[in-house]
């Protein structure tokens, strides 16, 4: 059983990790009278993901590898709630877990980082450009054809590391992450969402608990960001209508003007040389729907150039 008295949150233990549990710790202690001093702790929880850093995440298990030991601790309930960057999460919810909660998103889009240009677009040809996600890969050759995209893994730290040692000209990461670490210094450019579009989920904390557990559930409605909320379960819902998952080539945004939420997505091609593009829109309570229209619009384009990983 979690602690008794003690409020206890499951985290990985790298520094953007931690920094999103104490952020969500922050919150929780603002807004819930409950919560003395020192009644919240954040539990370190080692990740497959983290363990095998050198491998690529499909080969460890892809769906998870970040999230399945802490989802063990919370279905064995040694955690009261679980906090992962959404992004990390399987499409598919683990049986009796549930993310009913978000806090407000932070900036989705990505960054360019590099030591030796100030743009993307101003690189040599044949610069070396470290990223670990296939969606982007796909988006920067369809940006430019001439630039050679190379797989890298680790956690920020270790890829500004690779960077500064000059192991690569360039790395793309996701703004929001350093933002949440004070390393928004080390950015050259911001890529607009018209040039890549970001990952579902991309800049949003998620909040998960028990589906059974009414009391944490009450606790994480305090914090829940309704419009980043609203906005991720149409992003979910494409990524489910397509069965993708973080192996999976596609771009997902929402957002909410006047209770109106406009969704735009794009897939590419299980080789990476096509983009299929879809926008859909309507009334933010049926986000789910839009979600799952968009992500079937985009399968119907797609036909036999797209194939979900392991299919």
């Amino acid at each position: 059983m979690a602690e008794d008295k003690k409020f206890i949150i499951g985290s990985r233990g790298s520094k953007l990790s931690l920094a999103y549990a104490e952020h969500v710790k922050d919150l929780l202690s603002k807004s819930n009278p409950q919560f003395g001093d020192n009644s919240i702790k954040i539990k370190i929880i080692k990740t497959s993901g983290d363990i095998f850093q050198n491998k690529k995440i499909s080969d460890i298990g892809g769906k998870g590898v970040f999230s399945k030991q802490i989802e063990n601790e919370l279905l064995d309930t040694k955690i009261n709630l679980a906090v992962h960057s959404l992004k990390d999460l399987p499409t598919k919810m683990t049986d009796g877990l549930c993310v009913n909660a978000v806090v407000k998103r932070n900036d989705p889009r990505d960054a360019f980082l590099s030591n030796v240009s100030t743009s993307f677009f101003k690189l040599k040809s044949q610069s070396k450009v470290g990223t670990s996600s296939l969606r982007r890969k796909a988006q920067l050759n369809s940006l430019r054809n001439d630039i050679n995209i190379v797989s890298m893994r680790g956690n920020i730290d270790t890829r500004i590391g690779k960077l500064k040692n000059k192991e690569f000209d360039a790395i793309v990461l996701s703004l929001a992450g350093l933002k949440m670490l004070n390393l928004e210094n080390e950015v050259k450019e911001i890529f607009s969402t018209d040039q890549m579009l970001p990952a579902v989920g991309q800049g949003a904390i998620a909040l998960q608990c028990r589906k059974d557990d009414h009391k944490t559930l009450n606790i994480v409605k305090m914090i829940n960001d309704k419009e980043s909320y609203c906005c991720i379960q149409a992003e979910r819902a494409l990524l489910e209508a397509i069965g993708g998952d973080c192996d999976t080539a596609v771009g997902g945004l929402a957002k909410l003007l006047n209770k109106k939420i406009i969704l735009k997505s794009e897939l590419f091609s299980s080789d990476g040389n096509k983009k299929f593009v879809v926008e859909n829109s309507g009334n933010f309570n049926e986000a789910k729907d839009i979600g799952h229209k968009v992500g079937e619009e985009l399968l119907k384009k797609a036909g036999s150039d797209f194939k979900v990983q392991g299919n």
